[in-house]
């Protein structure tokens, strides 16, 4: 009978928490949707290719490959220039009876299917000009060489090599937005932030205090990542290693800021882990780690609202195609504008506090 009691107690206490219960059943159903949205897409990536005095009918050959598109260059400059802005996947030269193709190698996926693509099509033309030329003879035709090129990596790049920045950015995310919700959380709990609010202090003078304070450690927690990743996985970086860190600090500064928000909104640390599938899920889902160029247009708005998002694209250009400081600023920038947005928010949510 004690039991039974017990579990009506905590029964009618579940049943007066809403937002626990709005969570247990809502936050599933909200992540299935995600997940059906997500994965309910193309299970192939289209591939575009650069060509450099090819000719025709090689093209025609390779253009006949589903979801592949190839689009000619005047010179190999051009066609460098397109590669390195990730207009094109691959170029292929021809040079004399031979071929040079140079992959981008950011996706590996991509690169093999360029590399299949092109040994089908260069085996289907040389068919043809057997049939064509040498048809009475039965003679036989040299194959040309395929001397390839990588500008990320080698042939032995793979998916977790593609998609490393990203995690990088995401663990300093998941893991600043939790320590620093919880942290401010227990503050307010145990009553620290009360005594505080009751001083002369600003609301804004608060914040900023403890996006200070934290940031300190999300610096130290960045740098850790980083030079974990780099140096101990052996992950090669194209870019500058400093812009690596700039990029995270700034993403971490927006975790920082979205958990002393959501820690606002949670009434126990029970109630700030559930924030997590409908806040850190989100993100891994459309930051770049499923390619969203596969997606449906619609899908892929969303990820245009998620700060890792921008964090992953910035790292992922630095760590493979080397991009610099002029290329990354639009994602920095919109960085930076969640974070003032999310700053004004944590001084507005305050008010609920204190009104001044």
């Amino acid at each position: 009978m004690r039991t039974i009691a017990i579990a009506k107690r905590v029964t009618k206490e579940l049943l007066r928490d809403k937002r626990t219960l709005m969570l247990m059943f809502l936050a599933p159903i909200f992540i299935l949707f995600l997940m059906k949205l997500v994965f309910s897409v193309n299970s192939t990536t289209d591939v575009k290719v650069a060509t450099v005095n090819v000719n025709e009918n090689l093209i025609t050959q390779l253009d006949k490959t589903s979801h592949l598109t190839t689009k000619k260059y005047d010179s190999t400059k051009k066609a460098k220039e397109a590669l390195s802005d990730q207009k094109v996947d691959a170029i292929v030269q021809s040079k004399g009876a031979d071929f040079q193709v140079t992959y981008a190698n950011i996706d590996a996926s991509k690169t093999k299917a360029v590399k299949s693509a092109f040994k089908m099509s260069l085996l289907a033309n040389s068919m043809q000009e057997m049939k064509r030329v040498l048809k009475p003879l039965g003679a036989q035709v040299s194959q040309p060489k395929i001397h390839q090129k990588y500008e990320y990596g080698n042939s032995d790049t793979n998916f977790f090599d593609k998609i490393v920045p990203i995690l990088m950015g995401f663990f300093v995310f998941f893991f600043v937005f939790l320590i620093s919700g919880m942290a401010l959380l227990n503050e307010r709990t145990s009553g620290t932030l009360n005594r505080l609010l009751a001083t002369p202090v600003k609301r804004s003078e608060i914040v900023f205090g403890y996006m200070l304070s934290y940031g300190v450690l999300a610096i130290l927690q960045t740098l850790l990542v980083v030079l974990f990743t780099v140096w101990m996985l052996k992950v090669e970086v194209v870019g500058s290693i400093f812009y690596v860190i700039l990029i995270n600090f700034v993403l971490a500064l927006v975790a920082l800021a979205f958990g002393i928000l959501m820690s606002t909104f949670a009434k126990s640390e029970f109630q700030m882990m559930q924030f997590i599938p409908l806040i850190i899920v989100p993100q891994i889902f459309f930051s770049g780690i499923i390619p969203l160029d596969t997606m449906a247009k619609g899908v892929q708005a969303i990820s245009y609202v998620l700060p890792l998002k921008y964090a992953g694209d910035a790292l992922s250009g630095v760590v493979m195609s080397g991009d610099g400081f002029i290329k990354i600023l639009p994602e920095i920038g919109i960085l930076l504008l969640f974070l003032v947005i999310l700053t004004i928010l944590n001084i507005q949510g305050l008010k609920k506090y204190r009104k001044v």
